[in-house]
């Protein structure tokens, strides 16, 4: 039909999300350079592929363990003595384990400079808000833009980490946000805390699992393609060289600036970002979502650089802020603000105010349908029997029933307990006692209506039935206050009328008073402007 409204095309989706409907420029870093990049064979993967995860999960698990039943990777295997090596990353292991432990050991064994601790300290805050600010927030969620000068800052120091080139983060990084919690999260924290922080590095991934982002972006911007393509010497020189030279030629102390400035500052700035896979997503609390494993906790927060806000940033990622509040620790936001103000950044993002509200409402709601779920709330009233007035009144009173609002309520095991006394319960029984419980004896609180609402047995046929009893009651009280008004009102007239005849005499106006007084219908509006 020509009307026909089309469905969107899942694999051409794919195809845009994952960036492989363009051609890409290649950037390769050859060498040991490039195999710190990853493997090929994590994101060699088509779009008709990705778009099988349109199936539930349990269907692509399944649909994957029987292509992979013949064809066997490591990372199905079991560990054992003889094949332990063979599940082991040696080139990350040798980064991240082995090395920092000779760093370790060096530290135990030769006792540092103050100069030198004070030169690591200031490395360490350069590499790690180069991770958050620009490999994290700038290049891998465009959370703004930045001048030329800050994103060489942030691409020298930051390959000083020692976490990869920046076009190699920045995808892991958006294939992560893609596919939180699922089998193809890069560091999946459904897998355990010690494999979100390390272990995914530290084993080899699964092919199986391959996923892609689009980084047509970075691919374009020469400072990244630079950074990759010449990885291996920019991390040499950032993570050790420079700090063993300044350490060295400043102050004589090579060594301890090879071991203090060089080895652990980027073991401790691995560890602080680690953190973020791992602690962000393992202690704290979730506002925005709960769904997902991300998490807010303040003490994520201070060795993370500010990127403990997790919960708040996987609901709104392209932000530059983590943490909203002022007093609320977020180095990295100050720094982006401080960029923008001295003009090196520009165009940064925020959600709007009433979306951020939005999430916080469907959350709070969310955790109070939960608890109202687990309370009993009585009988929905379009579930109760109707039973007809002939046989409400053969047992009402044997069992203890009565009426309110056209709900038959059997309060039996109530009468004793009630506070006004048995005698008022008693009188009621049998009877309809809806003015009664609303205001006209007593009008009940709150938790009376929710423990009434747990007694109702049936309605009356052909009555009006009102289940929000608590509402009834303010409708009444409300009616009853305007009625006693009105006739407080009426009972004062003539007094009021004889003393603003006689206040108009005394003031010289009796044509005033005369002329009022001739008309019913105006009387109220003289004693209204004499009162």
């Amino acid at each position: 039909m020509a009307d026909q409204l089309d469905a969107v095309d899942i694999t051409s989706l794919n195809a845009l999300a994952a960036g492989t409907n363009k051609k890409t420029p290649r950037i390769v870093a050859a060498g040991l350079g490039g195999k710190l990049m990853g493997t090929k064979s994590l994101v060699n993967v088509t779009a008709e592929q990705l778009a099988s995860d349109s199936k539930t999960f349990y269907e692509k698990d399944e649909a994957e363990r029987k292509k992979w039943s013949k064809q066997q990777h490591i990372s199905d295997k079991p560990w054992t003595l003889s094949n332990f090596h063979e599940h082991i990353n040696w080139l990350n292991f040798a980064l991240v384990v082995a090395i920092p432990a000779f760093g370790l050991w060096s530290a135990y064994t030769a006792p540092p400079q103050l100069k030198t601790l004070a030169l690591a300290f200031t490395l360490y805050c350069f590499s790690g808000i180069s991770i958050t600010a620009g490999y994290h927030r700038l290049y891998s969620h465009k959370a703004y833009d930045a001048h030329w000068a800050p994103r060489a800052f942030f691409a020298f120091f930051g390959a000083g980490a020692v976490q990869g080139s920046i076009k190699w983060w920045g995808h892991s990084h958006r294939v992560h946000h893609r596919y939180t919690d699922t089998n193809r999260d890069p560091y999946d924290a459904r897998q355990g805390f010690w494999y979100s922080h390390m272990g995914w590095m530290l084993t080899k991934a699964n092919p199986k699992n391959r996923a892609r982002a689009d980084i047509s972006d970075l691919t374009l911007d020469p400072i990244v393609v630079f950074q990759h393509r010449h990885y291996l010497m920019v991390m040499l020189a950032a993570a050790v060289g420079l700090p063993t030279l300044i350490a060295g030629l400043g102050w004589g102390d090579f060594y301890g600036g090879f071991v203090y400035a060089g080895i652990l500052k980027y073991f401790f700035i691995q560890q602080v970002t680690f953190c973020v896979n791992s602690l962000a997503h393992w202690i704290g609390t979730q506002p925005f979502d709960d769904r997902r494993t991300p998490r807010d906790h303040v003490l994520t927060a201070f060795v993370t650089f500010g990127e403990g806000y997790h919960n708040f940033h996987h609901e709104f990622p392209s932000d530059y802020r983590n943490a909203l509040k002022w007093y609320q620790y977020d180095p990295t936001k100050l720094t982006i603000l401080a960029l923008s103000k001295l003009g090196l950044a520009w165009n940064l993002k925020t959600f709007s105010q009433n979306a951020i509200e939005q999430g916080l409402f469907q959350q709070q709601q969310k955790k109070l349908n939960k608890m109202k779920a687990q309370l009993n709330w009585g009988a929905e009233v379009s579930q109760l029997p109707v039973w007809d007035m002939a046989h409400f009144n053969e047992i009402a009173k044997k069992e203890g029933l009565l009426i309110i609002s056209g709900i038959v309520h059997n309060v039996k095991n109530f009468i004793k307990e009630h506070p006004g006394g048995q005698a008022l319960v008693r009188a009621s029984l049998g009877k309809d006692a809806t003015k009664a419980f609303n205001g006209h004896v007593y009008a009940h609180s709150n938790a009376a209506h929710n423990l009434l609402a747990t007694m109702r047995v049936a309605v009356i046929k052909d009555t009006e039935v009102n289940g929000n009893t608590f509402d009834l009651q303010e409708e009444m009280l409300a009616k009853k206050e305007t009625t006693s008004m009105l006739q407080n009102y009426m009972r004062r007239v003539p007094a009021v009328m004889q003393w603003g005849v006689g206040v108009g005499f005394f003031l010289g106006w009796p044509h005033a008073v005369i002329g009022y007084s001739n008309k019913a219908h105006d009387v109220p509006k003289m004693n209204l402007a004499y009162l």
